[in-house]
């Protein structure tokens, strides 16, 4: 009989993944990270309140202006969902009144490159799907 090492079993494990299976937690993670907010607040921290720069730590009010139209309780489950995930860190400085700021991991930056390329596909393609979704309302409709 072979045994093996935790490490082993989880390496084992992993290379079984497959996110087209609802119990997978791959499938998970993918349901986890694909909201709109997700990829919005990656993408803030990532290239600055501008998204044009360099990741930079933001302060709370700093996101909320930048995501237009989230709510505070959206803002702040989802800031606490990826704090826990471990793709930004949140960084308490004791001011009057406190200072909170929020800033990308190394784990997160790695997510962000991916999301900030699917950001930018839909600012540059808005227009064409926006067509096609006319064309085919009038053909279909």
């Amino acid at each position: 009989m072979v045994t093996t090492t935790a490490a082993q079993q989880r390496a084992e494990a992993k290379a079984q993944y497959n996110a087209f299976l609802a119990v997978c937690p791959s499938h998970k993670m993918l349901e986890r990270i694909s909201g709109k907010w997700v990829m919005l607040i990656l993408s803030a921290l990532g290239s600055g309140p501008d998204c044009t720069g360099d990741p930079r730590p933001m302060r709370y009010s700093e996101l909320s202006r930048v995501l237009a139209g989230v709510s505070q309780k959206m803002l702040t489950q989802t800031l606490r969902n990826l704090e826990r995930d471990g793709l930004i860190s949140r960084t308490v400085t004791p001011t009057v009144p406190v200072t909170v700021s929020y800033e990308l991991t190394d784990l997160g930056l790695s997510l962000h490159r991916m999301m900030r390329g699917l950001k930018i596909w839909a600012q540059d393609h808005v227009d064409e799907v926006t067509a096609h979704q006319a064309e085919y309302d009038e053909t279909n409709g």
